[in-house]
């Protein structure tokens, strides 16, 4: 069986890994990989964003499965080209990812299937934006409509602070075209929760839960990251919770989409608030989290490849599959500037000592990394996700920073708070 996985980024390591223990015993191209990846699959030097030789990659190696990773080519409709081809693949289509590729999409699409969000204004214009701004008494949120990697949204504490980020991402077009339209919304109050959904356009099955950090420094300061880190289970994720949120959020998104006809199939990423009011969306992913991914599924009981077909297919009703009652822990390790400007190219070392170290209950995922003759170098600003399991949270945070301090780059730094909210 042949499948292919689409990106070369921490969450496609940890699908990869996941899938490469499949009863099924699957071939497995990365497209185009890192040097973790190289360990479990054969990597394939096409970037994600060339769907023309991804497509016909695909159609040489008759691929049962795609499976595609990052936002951007599901975004850019990787799956329908696939789908064209009649190859399976794994993710959601074009029209039906614009639940992340366009936030101002999101919001109304929220607002017609009642959802509960923040209060927000969609502007494309920067004055009338900074109007609005300056109107306002409290702190706001000021996000890229657009596809900014992760990093598009500043939080701000006082509107003056918004004003700065409008102009940063209107005017001064910090992430590009991205920024040609704003989302200014309300700042929400409450503790954040992560929950993921796989979707074959009518079944929903609520994956665990995580919850991750996305401030660059220890207390939850400094400016936004692509996540320094993730913890899962995340114990404000209560029954009534999530009771709450399959009712009030996954359910009524789902027929929405299907409404409009964009039926949604893959993975539904809702970002939450726990406000006093009740959950409220902050956003929506059309992908696996990264960090998340890699502590959801350090803990799945199943087979996640007879999982992802079976959802492409649309009979995600047929399978099941269980959770461990461990906890676990991520903590990316970073190279030095990030997530401003950071040195590529640094020899990573001890790899081999944490995976000797650890009897399985230790797997480090390699983010931003490629192979170096015998040897593997850095090549992003997130480096490696060291990813623990344990018997609770406590204990996973101690084996992950215990292996953390195996590890050695030049200038690498992790945040040493992970899981802190709920430990």
């Amino acid at each position: 069986m042949n499948v292919i996985v689409v990106g070369g980024g921490g969450r496609e390591h940890a699908i990869i890994w996941a899938v490469a223990q499949s009863s099924l015993q699957p071939d497995i191209f990365a497209l185009p990989g890192n040097g973790g990846t190289a360990q479990l699959a054969t990597n394939v030097n096409i970037p994600v964003d060339d769907l023309d030789a991804i497509v016909t990659f695909a159609k040489e190696k008759s691929a049962d499965l795609v499976i595609v990773g990052p936002e951007a080519p599901l975004c850019a409709g990787l799956v329908d080209r696939l789908e064209d081809a009649g190859i399976t693949a794994f993710g959601p289509s074009r029209s039906a990812a614009l639940i992340e590729g366009d936030k101002a999409f999101a919001k109304s699409i929220m607002r017609t299937a009642g959802i509960p969000t923040a209060e927000a204004r969609v502007f494309r214009d920067c004055e009338l934006a900074k109007g609005y701004v300056a109107s306002r008494e409290s702190g706001l949120v000021v996000k890229a409509s657009g596809l900014a990697a992760g990093k598009g949204v500043t939080v701000c504490s006082e509107p003056s602070e918004a004003l700065l980020a409008l102009e940063s991402i209107m005017l001064d077009k910090q992430f590009g075209q991205a920024g040609d339209t704003v989302i200014v919304e309300e700042k929400l109050t409450g503790e954040e929760l992560s929950v993921l959904a796989l979707v074959d356009g009518q079944t929903i099955h609520v994956l665990e839960t995580a919850q991750d950090h996305k401030a660059v420094g220890e207390g939850d300061t400094g400016p936004n990251t692509g996540g320094m880190g993730a913890y899962s289970p995340a114990p404000i994720a209560t029954e009534d919770v999530m009771r709450q949120v399959e009712k009030d959020v996954l359910v009524p998104l789902v027929d929405a989409m299907r409404n409009e006809s964009r039926p949604y199939r893959g993975v539904l990423y809702a970002g939450l608030m726990l406000t006093p009011a009740g959950p409220k969306v902050l956003e929506f992913n059309c992908r696996f989290g990264d960090p998340e991914a890699q502590a959801i599924l350090m803990r799945l009981e199943g087979d996640l490849l007879e999982i992802l077909l079976a959802c492409a297919q649309g009979r995600l009703a047929d399978v099941s599959f269980g959770w461990s009652e461990k906890s676990s822990i991520c903590v990316v390790m970073c190279a030095e500037g990030y997530p401003g400007s950071y040195r590529k190219g640094l020899s990573i070392q001890g790899l081999d000592n944490v995976r000797d170290g650890f009897a399985g209950d230790v797997v480090v995922f390699h983010a931003g990394t490629m192979q170096d003759g015998p040897g593997v170098v850095s090549s992003g600003g997130r480096v490696l996700g060291v990813t623990a399991l344990g018997t609770d949270l406590k204990q996973a945070a101690a084996r992950a920073y215990e292996a953390v301090d195996m590890i050695h780059f030049d200038g690498a730094f992790v945040r040493r708070d992970i899981g802190h909210r709920a430990m």
